[in-house]
């Protein structure tokens, strides 16, 4: 697997390049240039004057034309760099549809809004990009190669998607009163365990309280959205690689997995025109205008890690792999 932090720091990236590269990103679209008041009143780095700040990753509209921000304690690293794209994809939807009333400035459901910026980095981390950015040198593409990539893109889209849907799951059996107060601990740990074969690496009991260490627990933020974006951003990353003639259904050197929208202007006039439409529409009216489609499908993500499932099934198969997990009793009432 490859990681470009270390070439990031050779280099001298630092947090401001980093965001002026997303912005390039964004423009090579057709999409809009970050104004300067975002690069003034934006916290980009961690403050070292000792005030008090929550570094989780964040985008801020201050509903006045152009006056939008971010605030993230970057450091510089990989993940960090895609972590910024994905904020300037918020930045970017409030731009686009700043024009509309108050009423309609906002994503056409939640998870439109965190599956825009996710789309432009399934581009941004693929070798492709790395490499026309100079961040990937010498990189031999092989079998092994693009295995290696899909794991590294399944840990991230593919595991995530059990764990999103437990923690609503888990929030909302709280809110209905199913899970009481004396069994909030264990009854978490029972859903990681069912829905992702995940267990506590110690005991625990309901004298600990692990969910809230989550920052979306702690802040009361709905975590369904995440689970949405992480199904619809593949059908919009299909719909924009058709678009820019980088994805052709069969053809082994135009896949899914190793497209990359930069530069395409048809892309990004397509999803422009997605989220200028704000809430303005219903969400399905606005899916249909990137995908022509109108309702969430897995198909895509499906499609995007078929390669992938081929190779587990062989593999599991010829070592003689179980396929599943017991429940577990590492959290005890």
């Amino acid at each position: 697997m490859f990681d470009v932090t270390e070439e990031m720091v050779r280099q001298g990236y630092t947090p401001v390049q980093m965001f002026e590269m997303g912005d390039e990103f964004f423009q090579s679209l057709n999409m809009t240039k970050l104004p300067q008041t975002f690069w003034e009143k934006s916290i980009l780095e961690k403050p070292d004057d000792g005030r008090d700040l929550i570094c989780h990753a964040s985008a801020w509209d201050f509903s006045k034309p152009d006056d939008v921000r971010i605030k993230q304690c970057t450091r510089v690293t990989m993940d960090q760099f895609f972590t910024a794209h994905h904020e300037l994809g918020h930045i970017q939807y409030y731009l686009q549809y700043q024009h509309q009333p108050s009423v309609y400035r906002s994503g056409a459901n939640p998870g439109f809004h965190e599956a825009v910026g996710d789309v432009l980095s399934l581009s941004v981390s693929t070798p492709k990009h790395l490499e026309k950015i100079g961040l990937l040198k010498d990189y031999v593409q092989d079998e092994e190669s693009k295995l290696n990539q899909f794991y590294q893109a399944g840990l991230s889209k593919l595991v995530f998607l059990p764990f999103a849907y437990t923690l609503d799951k888990y929030r909302w059996g709280i809110f209905r009163g199913d899970i009481k107060p004396e069994e909030y601990n264990c009854k978490f740990w029972e859903m990681r365990s069912k829905y992702s074969g995940i267990e506590p690496p110690v005991v625990r009991t309901e004298a600990d309280f692990d969910a809230p260490a989550k920052y979306h627990v702690s802040a009361d933020v709905e975590y369904l959205r995440y689970f949405v974006s992480y199904i619809i951003q593949f059908q919009f990353h299909r719909a924009a690689c058709e678009k820019a003639g980088e994805y052709v259904k069969g053809d082994p050197e135009k896949t899914l997995n190793n497209c990359d929208i930069y530069q395409s202007t048809e892309a990004g006039n397509a999803i422009k025109a997605m989220l200028e439409l704000g809430s303005s529409k219903p969400w399905p009216d606005a899916m249909e205008v990137l995908t022509g489609e109108r309702r969430m499908s897995a198909d895509a993500l499906i499609e995007y890690f078929q390669p992938l499932y081929d190779w587990l099934v062989v593999e599991n198969e010829r070592i003689g792999a179980h396929v599943g997990w017991e429940n577990t009793t590492m959290c005890v009432s």
